[in-house]
């Protein structure tokens, strides 16, 4: 099987379950606890959240949550004002901001243009939170951040950047008030994620029942603490050893997907996703006859909706293009041997297709 989907999730570092399977195995503490073994535990999870803190701005704090669906839910919930959104965001945004809405508070969402981008604009009066991915999911677009924090805080609001597909691969702006995070994106556990809070700018509590992150409440695992800080680390270590490698991986992609179209910005992108299309194409068969390649039709939380991509369709696709797309998603562990095989068979069923109809 080769991997192609490293937007829906990264395989684990060898290096985060290394870090993980001494809590796992021995380390079965409570972390909040005041005896020796809690305290050790305790240590860890300071560790971790020191190791995760490097790659994000100074001035404020990492607070773990179960993953970043959790820390997007506390910071919307959290704050207050009128919520400002793009069209691109990912559900835990776009359906966390219409949850918001319908208790009374005002969610303009904004549109983009054919390459996933929206130009900074003035927000509407009453906005407390202007709500921006860095990287997106489904087609790789970066978003400028820094310009809609600027926006943002001339207008007396808070932004909160979703960094989940973009931490350690991208910078996060020294201007964001609040940023979600989750491990399993960066070659870390699942189950854990976290929110950075700038100081001064903690969300009302969401979860309560002890406190004992300081704003939100639940025993945390030290074992996914570590994994996540372990993770974080090789981010920032091998940063510019992954780029480069991603980089090359994703003109070796260009070059064995011809006649596939781009969807979104062909430049201003994460080159480790490419989202891709053959108007026509039907991707079902597609996958059915590739079944030893994984690869994505669509975001992973939406599988199985039979709708297409609400990203897709808000770049100008149609209904039939939206679905006949595909995403590649590759990185640190994906060869290029691996990766210019796996384009050459996609493209030849594609062909195939296009033959036979």
């Amino acid at each position: 099987m080769t991997y192609l989907d490293y937007q829906a999730t990264t395989p684990l570092a060898p290096e985060a379950l290394d870090a993980m399977l001494p809590w796992l195995r021995d380390g079965h503490a409570n972390p909040h606890s005041a005896h020796r073994a809690g305290r050790a535990a305790k240590a860890a999870v300071e560790v971790a959240r020191e190791e995760i803190a490097r790659l994000l701005p100074p001035g404020g704090r990492v607070i773990f949550t179960s993953g970043a669906t959790e820390a997007l839910n506390w910071a919307i919930k959290g704050t207050h004002g009128g919520i400002v959104t793009l069209a691109t965001e990912h559900a835990a945004v776009l359906d966390t901001a219409e949850a918001a809405a319908a208790t009374g508070r005002a969610a303009t969402i904004l549109p983009v243009d054919g390459e996933g981008l929206a130009e900074p604009t003035a927000l509407p009066p009453g906005t407390g939170l202007v709500a921006t991915m860095l990287v997106n999911n489904e087609i790789g677009t970066i978003q400028a951040v820094a310009h809609w924090a600027e926006r943002a805080h001339a207008a007396g609001a808070m932004l909160l950047c979703d960094a989940v597909q973009g931490y350690g691969r991208v910078g996060v702006p020294d201007s964001c008030d609040l940023v979600a995070l989750s491990a399993h994106k960066v070659h870390g556990p699942k189950g854990i994620g976290a929110l950075w809070c700038r100081d001064g700018a903690r969300p009302a509590t969401l979860l309560h029942g002890g406190d004992q992150e300081g704003g939100r409440s639940g025993t945390l695992s030290p074992a996914l603490c570590a994994g996540f800080g372990a993770a974080a680390r090789l981010m920032r270590e091998r940063g510019e050893e992954d780029a480069a490698h991603v980089a090359h991986l994703a003109q070796v992609a260009r070059r064995h997907l011809p006649g596939w179209t781009v969807n979104g910005s062909v430049t201003a992108r994460y080159p480790g996703n490419l989202n891709v299309r053959r108007d026509g194409l039907d991707v079902a068969r597609l996958m059915s006859e590739c079944r030893d390649l994984a690869f994505s039709a669509g975001p992973a939380c939406a599988s199985g909706s039979g709708r297409p991509s609400h990203v897709l369709r808000a770049i100008g696709l149609t209904d039939a293009q939206a679905r006949s797309s595909v995403r590649l998603g590759f990185g640190r562990y994906t060869t290029a041997e691996q990766l210019a095989a796996a384009c050459d068979r996609l493209t030849q069923a594609a062909d195939a297709q296009r033959v036979a109809a």
